[in-house]
């Protein structure tokens, strides 16, 4: 693969995490260095009030495949990923949350079920999740209703870890 069109785009939408940031990051080059991915980590800064645009352009300073996109102000993780899908060059794209809920060890399984398998979208699922109780039950209410309305057997709808071809 050229420079300009990398194995994979991974697009992280994020809103005050840069605690978080140094970590994935290291944990996202470990995963493509042992697979021999090319990529980029396209974060997408939804107008952070802490120093999460910092950190990140510290992170492009020491990689290279480090991308980045900063809001004025808070738009959305809808918007966030809109525009990270924009700058998208991968051949696949897998988008992640920022707070570490979502492996990056599960990214070279995404992209082989993409490229291998043929499908155009594959969806994680958070079996065990460390959000409080009051997120967690208005999760189980939300993807079962989503699950009875749409007729799609999905787990998890808002899983933030997804890969799309």
């Amino acid at each position: 693969m050229s420079e300009n069109n990398p194995n994979i785009s991974i697009v992280v939408p994020l809103y005050n995490e840069e605690e978080s940031l140094p970590e994935l990051l290291a944990w996202i080059e470990r995963v493509m260095a042992e697979n021999r991915f090319s990529y980029e980590v396209i974060f997408v800064d939804d107008g952070s009030n802490d120093r999460s645009w910092e950190v990140i352009r510290s992170l492009h300073d020491a990689n290279p495949c480090v991308r980045a996109i900063r809001f004025r102000r808070n738009y959305g993780k809808s918007a966030g990923l809109y525009c990270g899908f924009e700058a998208a060059r991968g051949d696949v794209v897998i988008t992640m949350d920022a707070d570490l809920q979502d492996s990056p060890d599960e990214i070279p399984e995404l992209y082989r079920m993409v490229t291998e398998e043929g499908y155009d979208l594959v969806s994680g699922w958070k079996k065990r999740r460390f959000d409080p109780v009051g997120k967690t039950l208005p999760s189980k209410f939300f993807n079962g209703t989503a699950r009875l309305a749409s007729g799609i057997k999905l787990h998890d709808f808002n899983c933030g870890l997804k890969a799309y071809r």
